[in-house]
């Protein structure tokens, strides 16, 4: 009897531990926030959800998800998005020494925690973001095209090029896969025609509202708010204003957005 005990014990814990998802150790913080549908790898998230590393972050195209992580990262994914927790390393400062995100698609903002800025990064398929204490939106579009706006802080994107600072408020850089990124200016309507949708950057337009932790005192909405697909610009704002021309890929294809190197780390 002792070896067919031993037996069914064996397979039982074998399959109890082959239901159990590979991340099920690993959180990084939980959802503060969630409207729609937002999905992770074990299915529909809600309030108080953890969420791991590796773990795929997916929203309907009116989700909203709002996420806080373990040293005060609060992160937003808007609607039709797609985000990995790649990998992260915590010490026992209740800090991060490293935490990577893979953002494949949609629109995000990110607010950085109390780790050492040079702990953060975020991957895109054009480029790396490196984040040196900061608040910024981003938005990953068609073909791999990705566009930051800095609200906060300081950021650095890498692409193909090498890399551009992004410095002041409301300073914007696009960059496409294999054709790098252009030089920061000032973000303006015309971004809506350069990434190929008014869908882009929702969080500064107004087409999704954000819980009040999420806007910082300075940020506003760089002149994104009240625009139509056509790219009409706020009152009081210009209609001479540069657009943001760089080379859109011809393929449509995402690579993993290399070219960063250590100038990024």
């Amino acid at each position: 009897m002792r070896p067919l005990f031993a037996l069914i014990v064996a397979t039982t814990t074998i399959l109890a531990s082959a239901t159990l998802p590979s991340f099920s150790r690993d959180q990084v913080g939980q959802a503060t926030l969630i409207k729609t549908t937002v999905s992770g790898e074990s299915g529909s998230l809600a309030v108080k959800s953890p969420v791991y590393q590796d773990e795929r972050i997916r929203t309907s195209s009116s989700g909203l998800g709002e996420f806080r992580f373990a040293d005060g990262t609060k992160f937003a994914v808007g609607g039709s998005s797609s985000v990995v927790i790649d990998r992260f390393i915590y010490d026992s400062t209740k800090t991060f020494d490293n935490l990577t995100l893979n953002a494949a698609r949609g629109s995000f903002r990110w607010i950085s925690g109390k780790s050492k800025s040079q702990a953060y990064k975020i991957v895109t398929p054009a480029g790396t973001i490196g984040i040196r204490g900061t608040r910024l939106d981003i938005f990953v579009g068609a073909g791999g095209i990705t566009s930051v706006v800095l609200l906060e802080g300081a950021a650095r994107f890498c692409g193909a090029n090498g890399c551009k600072d992004l410095r002041r408020r409301c300073d914007v850089v696009v960059a496409t896969p294999g054709g790098g990124v252009s030089d920061a200016s000032r973000v303006n309507q015309s971004i809506f025609q350069t990434v190929g949708t008014d869908r882009a950057f929702p969080f500064l337009s107004g087409r999704q509202q954000l819980s009040n932790n999420f806007y910082g005192v300075s940020s506003n909405s760089c002149g994104l708010s009240s625009t139509n697909a056509r790219g009409r610009t706020e009152r009081g704002g210009g209609t001479d204003a540069p657009k943001h021309e760089v080379q859109r890929p011809d393929d449509g294809g995402y690579d993993d957005g290399g070219g960063c190197g250590r100038s990024c780390q």
